[in-house]
């Protein structure tokens, strides 16, 4: 029995080893990123590609210019973006159209793509104009949350949509949210949750909207493999376990936030890829921001950037956020 030992051994060292070496990496990113990151690093501006002028970034922190902003993070998405663009602004410059009163913005966050993505944008501004079409360009490749972190923090919207540039979801969805968004709005002025003299206005009063596939899992599961459905199921448990109950699909790409959510959720996002809306979760818990799930329209769109290799990634983002939080070296602005 002694080789056995000798064998258990050699095998249980090693994989101690490694379970403290990963450990003490959380801890150390956690630590890394218990401060973040500024709004204004260098007094942020891009260039109008028509006058060839700078012009400054707004910040979440200045008054709403527009009724709603658009922000999409793209990385490589020279294919699937033209589309999705087009149906995306012929809806709003429709809806424009026929109501004075609603004006918009599309602010693409391109996450340093390698293809044509930023020739495709430069080419929709020229056509829409930069008051209704801004690219905000992050030079290196620092994940889907964190792109849309910096979209959040620079648009100019009383409300603001995050959605993903394949056009997974119908843009007229918005409309779901939004209505859902503006009866919560009620609700919370006449249960006297926000001020009565704070003139109403749905930018003032912090509300989060999750669009949902939730309905379309039943279909999901018949047609997904055995093992694709393991790893959902086993990351779903995880997510529960991070976040808590209360959204059924973190992982929708199509959320809706009214300026005052935007502004206390963004300021606290740590996460910078896949998992950044589990996180969001967690602190409109934290924060006591009314979340809403609204089932949408969603198609499969081929060209996914998310595969089986993500997951991973994904578990290690969730840890991390256990440990920045557990440990207090993540404190939330409230």
């Amino acid at each position: 029995m002694d080789w056995l030992w000798t064998l258990i051994e050699l095998l249980l060292i090693p994989a101690l080893v490694l379970l403290l070496g990963f450990i003490v990496s959380l801890l150390f990113e956690a630590f890394r990123r218990r401060s973040i990151s500024s709004l204004h690093d260098g007094h942020p501006s891009f260039e109008d590609p028509k006058s060839k002028k700078r012009v400054p970034f707004p910040t979440i922190f200045d008054p709403a210019e527009k009724y709603i902003s658009l922000i999409i993070p793209a990385f490589n998405e020279e294919q699937r973006l033209p589309s999705a663009l087009d149906e995306t602004l012929i809806y709003l410059q429709q809806r424009a159209a026929n109501d004075k009163a609603f004006s918009y913005e599309v602010v693409l966050v391109d996450d340093g793509s390698t293809d044509g993505t930023i020739m495709v944008a430069s080419d929709f501004i020229k056509n829409y104009s930069i008051d209704n079409v801004r690219v905000i360009p992050l030079g290196r490749n620092q994940g889907k949350g964190e792109a849309i972190r910096k979209g959040m923090l620079h648009s100019r919207g009383e409300l603001l949509l995050m959605l993903d540039a394949d056009g997974a979801t119908k843009v007229n969805d918005l409309e779901k949210l939004e209505s859902q968004i503006r009866a919560q709005a009620e609700k919370e002025i006449q249960s006297a949750a926000v001020p009565s003299d704070s003139s109403s206005r749905i930018s003032d009063i912090p509300i989060a909207a999750f669009g949902s596939r939730a309905h379309l899992e039943e279909k999901a599961l018949a047609s997904r493999k055995w093992y694709r459905n393991f790893l959902m199921k086993g990351f779903h448990i995880v997510v529960l376990l991070s976040a808590g109950s209360g959204i059924r699909d973190t992982q929708c790409g199509f959320k809706m936030f009214t300026r005052a959510a935007a502004r206390k959720l963004f300021t606290n996002v740590r996460l910078k890829r896949w998992c950044f809306d589990v996180e969001l979760v967690y602190l409109c818990k934290h924060l006591s921001i009314p979340m809403i799930e609204i089932s949408v329209t969603w198609s499969e769109i081929p060209g996914s950037k998310v595969s089986l290799r993500s997951i991973p990634h994904m578990l290690g983002e969730l840890c991390l956020m256990s440990v920045g939080y557990r440990t207090r070296l993540w404190s939330i602005r409230a």
